[in-house]
């Protein structure tokens, strides 16, 4: 069965790119463009993975990240942070929120499967 992944991004090329990159690795992919429709779509596909844009809006995904890690059912699913906010701190506080791993914006193909392979093949879900 192909590993699930949850795509939170508001941006519709980045969604679309991540999207199309995983589903020809053979994951089976869920975009969500809203992250205010984040976590029940979470709850909803069960996925083995959650790929996180930050920098939403409506909400924060760092208030996500904090909310699904909180969340008895969402707990153990791996997040990917991915975001524009490259800073001295941010990946740290992007970390300490919950997230197990960190890519900056523009991501390349490469160091984004990469992290996404490392993440499902160590997921608990």
């Amino acid at each position: 069965m192909a590993k699930r992944i949850l795509v939170v991004e508001d941006n519709d090329l980045n969604r679309k790119l991540f999207c199309d990159v995983l589903k020809s690795q053979g994951y089976a992919v869920e975009p969500c463009a809203d992250g205010l429709d984040a976590l029940d779509k979470a709850r909803s596909f069960v996925p083995n993975l959650i790929i996180m844009d930050i920098q939403l809006p409506n909400v924060s995904g760092l208030d996500l990240i904090e909310a699904a890690k909180a969340d008895a059912v969402l707990r153990a699913i791996p997040v990917l942070a991915v975001t524009a906010y490259a800073g001295k701190g941010d990946e740290e506080r992007i970390r300490d929120a919950g997230a197990e791993g960190y890519l900056a914006k523009p991501v390349s193909i490469g160091p984004f499967m990469a992290a996404v392979k490392g993440l499902v093949e160590r997921a608990v879900v």
